[in-house]
């Protein structure tokens, strides 16, 4: 026994340390790191070192629990300031977005490929949600606009619970379905509940936290852990949406004014990194590529489907009503919000449900879907960042959030930005003092030709310049802003009226 356990944590320590190193590479390559880690599990099951998995269920169980990790790692980053404006969208694309995508999907596959109605329309279920996991690691190396990144996160984060509770009633045999408005009422409730339990646990739990006076640091991101998991179970309990709970908890927590906040935000990505390797491993361990061959063909014309039809047709329906002014979301968004609907491992795990029920025909689906995930994940994550610059939606200025241990920074309600300084962006030339930023904001670092300095206000920025600003909670959006005004028209940004609002292009 101890020799097996030896064994395992060998084999374990060295996949995960395989899968860090392969996050490097990915990046270099421009591919998601999940289909890293898909291949890996593939190259270590059956069909490559010989290590033999088949439970579905299992891997069903993990799977959640891995999501539960991933999407409160979601919420706790997310900033209520930038998801606020688009929350609207994202629930409507959420719910009627995903109708319309099942609905499109089912439609295709059960007339063109002639499968029945319920496994037609499970098909489009389990292909209508967003990954968390890999719109959140996507969007963080393609520089879009705020309100689009907030848009595609809040819908990866919400889209998990409605979807699973419908694969959940399209897994059940039709002689044990409910009348449709019963299921109706049911999803509706689910959903209520949920955020309500949500709401409870994230204000309750920032209350205590706030008040605990723990003994040590490292207690905090636990008990902020331990809080969306809690959400999730109380959630499935009162058989309600425990991801809609684990989100909801995880955006109340993460906008709170929490002691070490700044480590548990920390300690939450490490969690979510950790969870993804596990899950998508092992949803490679679980794939037969022996029985992925006749699956490519549906795969393609499903996927097709999903990418040229289904999700156009609901980001149109979903954001039009949201499109009208200035602020709204233009033909551009919609297209690039068409194209970025990523899907990865929350697929695949579930697909897993009508798998571990034994419902006929559940192999195939799940084929189908493994495929599909594989080849338009490493479309998508490829040309997602020249999509964004022939639409013209990227955002050359937007500063990015670094997750730095420091304690004065704790104490003074304070965070730490980097901004690039990309080629064609009118920050070229500008002197640090011609920024304007808001006081409480200032550059503190630039980083240029490998070596750093302390600027003085006459310093000139120059093109691939790196700049590290620290910026109070309270006017971190006003900085924000008048970086991107200045980055768009320069140090005259103000002459043409410019503030940096996101505005639709």
């Amino acid at each position: 026994m101890s020799h097996e356990l030896n064994v395992a944590l060998l084999i374990g320590a060295a996949v995960l340390l395989v899968c860090v190193g392969a996050v490097r590479l990915s990046v270099r390559l421009g591919l998601p790191s999940l289909l890293v880690y898909l291949l890996l599990g593939l190259v270590i099951g059956d069909a490559g070192f010989g290590i033999r998995f088949a439970d579905a269920e299992l891997t069903r169980t993990l799977g959640i629990c891995a999501l539960v990790v991933i999407i409160a790692e979601g919420g706790l980053t997310a900033r209520w300031s930038t998801l606020r404006p688009v929350l609207g969208p994202a629930l409507v694309l959420s719910t009627v977005g995903v109708v319309v995508s099942v609905a499109v999907v089912g439609a295709v596959v059960h007339f063109a490929l002639g499968v029945g109605w319920q496994q037609a329309l499970l098909y489009g279920a389990v292909l209508s949600s967003t990954d968390a996991a890999a719109v959140f690691s996507t969007l963080r190396r393609v520089p879009v606009r705020p309100r689009l990144a907030a848009l595609l996160e809040a819908e990866s984060g919400i889209n998990d619970a409605p979807v699973v509770i419908l694969v959940v009633l399209l897994s059940t045999p039709l002689s044990a379905m409910n009348p449709w408005y019963e299921q109706l009422g049911l999803v509706v409730y689910e959903l209520v509940a949920g955020a309500a339990i949500g709401l409870l646990a994230g204000f309750g739990g920032a209350w205590a936290l706030r008040r605990a006076a723990l003994p040590s640091a490292g207690l905090y991101p636990l008990a902020a852990i331990g809080l969306t998991v809690l959400a999730y179970a109380a959630g499935s309990v009162a058989h309600a949406s425990g991801f809609l709970a684990v989100y909801v908890t995880g955006v109340v927590l993460g906008n709170a004014r929490l002691p070490h906040r700044r480590a548990m935000l920390g300690f939450a990505d490490g969690m979510a990194w950790l969870a993804q390797i596990g899950l998508f491993v092992l949803l490679g361990l679980l794939a037969s590529p022996s029985q992925m061959g006749g699956a490519v063909v549906t795969a393609l014309v499903v996927g097709l489907v999903l990418v040229l039809l289904a999700r156009p047709l609901s980001v149109l329906v979903s954001v039009t009503p949201f499109s009208l002014g200035n602020a709204g979301f233009g033909w551009r968004d919609q297209a690039f919000l068409s194209w970025a609907g990523l899907r990865g491992a929350v697929p695949v795990v579930l697909a897993t449900i009508p798998l571990s029920a034994g419902l006929p025909g559940a192999q195939d689906l799940f084929n189908v879907v493994f495929v599909l995930v594989v080849i338009y994940t490493a479309a998508q994550g490829v040309t997602l960042p020249p999509a964004a610059r022939l639409l013209g939606v990227t955002a050359p200025a937007e500063p990015t959030d670094l997750q730095v241990e420091a304690a004065p920074l704790e104490r003074m309600r304070a965070d730490l930005l980097q901004v690039e300084v990309p080629a064609g962006s009118k920050l070229n030339g500008v002197h640090v003092d011609e920024l304007r930023l808001p006081v409480g904001a200032v550059v503190t670092l630039v980083l240029r030709d490998g070596g750093a300095f302390v600027p003085a206000p006459e310093t000139r920025l120059k093109t691939r310049d790196s700049l590290l600003i620290v910026t109070t909670e309270q006017v971190r959006d006003a900085a924000e802003r008048r970086l991107r005004a200045v980055s768009r028209r320069g140090r005259l940004a103000r002459w043409f009226a410019e503030h940096g609002e996101d505005r639709r292009q």
